[in-house]
């Protein structure tokens, strides 16, 4: 076993790092060429050296399952929602009411939190407008459409729903204990 101590530079520059951002950058390029392979890992070592990225919190994890749960369920809200807001915008004579609705998030990292917002904003009909970081983690979202009170529950239940399966494709050994305890691990 060896006990070498890892220099400064080479613990800012990840072998699996390098290797992805070299695959955006022959991606981006749309050219699988030696030269461009060579030129997209010399660019990668030197962001990776230049500009290190913050040591991440341990524990986060990839659960297979769970990503692909979330990728296909997403999709199918994605176009669900797509069809709902053009329904809506298509309705002659009558122009949708909204809410803000108030969703408490049971995740604690900003990773969890990013990744939820972030699907949240892509939904069409919904936007995040607030963040207010505490115990619990609140947002605060404008739903297009929800204009009853089972309106606005059903988009609060969405949200649960959407960060359930962030939370169970991504989310720390704690986010995930604590899903299954509060909402019988069913995202």
């Amino acid at each position: 076993m060896s006990t070498r101590l890892r220099t400064p530079a080479a613990r800012r520059v990840s072998p699996l790092m390098v290797v992805w951002l070299t695959a955006v950058w022959v991606a981006l390029w749309g050219n699988l060429s030696f030269a461009n392979v060579l030129t997209g890992a010399v660019i990668a070592v030197a962001i990776l050296a230049l500009l290190p990225l913050p040591p991440g919190r341990a524990g986060l994890a990839f659960r297979p399952w769970g990503l692909i749960r979330f990728v296909v369920l997403f999709v199918v809200d994605l176009v669900v929602s797509s069809l709902r807001v053009a329904w809506q915008a298509l309705w002659p004579g009558r122009l949708p009411r909204s809410s803000v609705v108030g969703v408490a998030l049971i995740g604690r990292s900003d990773v969890m939190l990013t990744a939820t917002v972030l699907a949240l904003n892509v939904m069409p009909g919904s936007i995040v407008i607030e963040i207010r970081q505490g115990t619990p983690t609140v947002i605060y979202i404008h739903a297009l459409g929800a204009e009853t009170p089972a309106a606005v529950e059903a988009a609060r239940r969405s949200v649960v729903r959407l960060e359930a399966r962030v939370i169970a494709a991504f989310g720390t050994r704690e986010e995930f204990a604590l899903l299954n305890r509060t909402r019988g691990g069913r995202p």
